[in-house]
């Protein structure tokens, strides 16, 4: 018969042991429980844990060590056991309410990758149900292997998946740092090789050709009006689409100043009706607009707010109902015009940026004025939205070959087998001298 005497405490029947801070469960294993100095704060701590599969030495071994732990002012051992999925989405949570995570297209872009990262894709397994403590570097690389194989197979886009590997960084790195884990297993992973998947190419620059850019105003402007202003504003500033959708022509703080001619920039928007207060670089931007574009933006006002809804909008590109254009409100115009005009390669509304510096350029304007309009916060930034065409390189080529030539035309005579303009051997003309 049995003469355990149960008492009811911490919410459950126990009975204590011959053995210090353990007390046998009547549902079976031990519950734990004792005090302790913590040396990180000088106040007494209580260690009280349910261990329902141990038996009584164990749950002894398990509370001496935590003791321990605690006295030595060690982090707590019990996050390694936390599952990826679990850790994960508990970070990308805080970092919605720290803001962190701002807008909605980073909201919408963490948690496609988190499904990825977590249930796996394409046959490629993911972490969801790996504890953060046990995934090691060459988990990582088995991924990393997996979707290299889907990459290959041109089901992603290795830009794609590197997105993906900085998101699985950065949740691995967050949780070394937060949960004590002995090591980064991401730490040293490579990015998925880009080389053979260009953006941009010599035949789809994604840029327009200087002589063709009045052109494709003049047919936008013909085709689809409505898109002209924002279009033009678009090429003359390289402001990426989603910090003009959101500016507004009047209320108690627009962000255009019709009789000074200034343009403020210092909103964003990306996803449906949310608009942030902040851009994407976090740059507040003040541009001066000359007179003909103010008056194009005039013009657009005046014209082509057609309906009630936009008439009343404090917004300066409203859609019909007044409220915020769509992410895609320029696609399908832009791919008409250039279809209008056989432009032969397509240009989207990205591109406007990318004609931008190739305009800044070609007109000499300095690099620090074309980075104050644009809102690129580096040289190399902006490099990466130019595209360099081949007449300026042809012109810049003739120039270089005048001054080689002391200032005069390139000879059409000039032997083609040694220097320009003078004998084999010799530059600019001068006889070629004997070495000495």
């Amino acid at each position: 018969m049995d003469k355990t005497k149960w008492t009811k405490k911490w919410k459950c029947w126990v009975a204590q042991t011959k053995v210090p801070g353990v007390w046998k469960r009547q549902e079976g294993g031990h519950l734990v429980r004792a005090r302790v100095v913590d040396p990180t704060t000088g106040r007494m701590r209580e260690i009280k844990k349910v261990l329902p599969q141990a038996d009584e030495m164990t749950a002894y071994r398990w509370l001496t060590d935590e003791k321990a732990r605690i006295q030595a002012g060690a982090p707590s051992a019990e996050p390694r056991r936390t599952r990826f999925a679990e850790y994960a989405a508990q970070l990308f949570e805080r970092k919605v309410v720290t803001r962190d995570i701002k807008s909605a297209r980073s909201r919408e872009r963490w948690q496609h990758t988190l499904e990825h990262l977590i249930a796996g894709t394409g046959g490629v397994p993911g972490f969801g149900e790996m504890y953060l403590g046990e995934i090691r570097p060459f988990h990582v690389e088995q991924w990393r292997v997996g979707i290299a194989g889907l990459i290959a197979a041109g089901q992603y886009a290795p830009t794609t998946a590197n997105g993906w590997l900085a998101i699985l960084k950065t949740i691995t790195k967050a949780a070394k740092r937060e949960l004590g884990l002995a090591a980064d297993p991401c730490e040293g992973a490579r990015s998925f090789d880009t080389s053979e998947h260009p953006t941009y190419t010599e035949e789809e620059p994604n840029s327009l050709p200087p002589e063709r850019i009045g052109e494709f105003l003049a047919t936008m402007r013909e085709a689809y009006p409505e898109h002209y202003g924002m279009t033009l504003l678009g090429l003359v500033t390289g402001l990426r689409p989603s910090h003009m959708r959101p500016l507004r022509r009047s209320g108690e703080t627009p962000d255009i100043r019709w009789e000074q001619g200034e343009l403020l920039v210092r909103r964003s928007h990306s996803l449906g009706d949310e608009v942030m207060e902040t851009t994407k670089t976090k740059r507040r931007q003040r541009i001066g607009l000359p007179a003909d574009v103010v008056e194009a933006l005039r013009w657009h006002v005046a014209t082509q707010l057609r309906t009630p809804e936009q008439q009343a909008s404090e917004l300066l590109f409203p859609a019909a109902d007044g409220g915020l254009l769509s992410e895609h409100c320029l696609r399908k115009p832009f791919a008409k015009v250039g279809e209008l005009m056989a432009l032969g390669m397509h240009f989207t509304p990205r591109g406007l940026r990318r004609t931008f510096n190739d305009l800044a350029r070609a007109a000499q304007v300095e690099a620090l004025i074309t980075k104050s309009i644009s809102g690129h916060a580096t040289d190399r930034m902006r490099e990466h939205y130019s595209t360099v065409h081949a007449v300026e390189q042809r012109e810049s080529i003739g120039r270089m070959l005048r001054l080689v030539h002391g200032g005069g035309a390139p000879s059409p005579d000039a032997p083609h087998g040694g220097a320009p303009g003078g004998a084999p051997g010799s530059a600019g003309g001068a006889p070629a001298t004997k070495a000495v």
